[in-house]
């Protein structure tokens, strides 16, 4: 499994319905598991980001599949970024 870092921002419609955003981080964990990954974890922020979350995937077509999907809905605007472990970041560093 991958890790993937979600900087997310709430649109307009997103924030309009807030009240709403407990409900679609649940239905935001089935759309991981229809991919075969898990939402680890969310965390509402302020500054430049309303929400960062941590995503689990497969592979990052999964990855993508998740984050267009969750998307779709309008909620949400989402910057991903791929996680490298320590183990990989020690092992793409050692074949520099």
């Amino acid at each position: 499994m991958s890790k993937y870092i979600l900087l997310l921002n709430w649109t307009e419609q997103g924030v309009k319905t807030v009240k709403e955003s407990a409900k679609r981080y649940d239905a935001a964990k089935e759309a991981a598991k229809a991919v075969g990954g898990t939402l680890e974890t969310i965390y509402m922020t302020f500054g430049a980001y309303d929400l960062v979350g941590i995503l689990d995937a497969p592979n990052d077509e999964a990855a993508a599949t998740f984050v267009l999907r969750t998307g779709m809905a309008g909620n949400i605007r989402a910057t991903t970024l791929k996680a490298f472990s320590e183990a990989d970041y020690r092992k793409v560093i050692g074949g520099i």
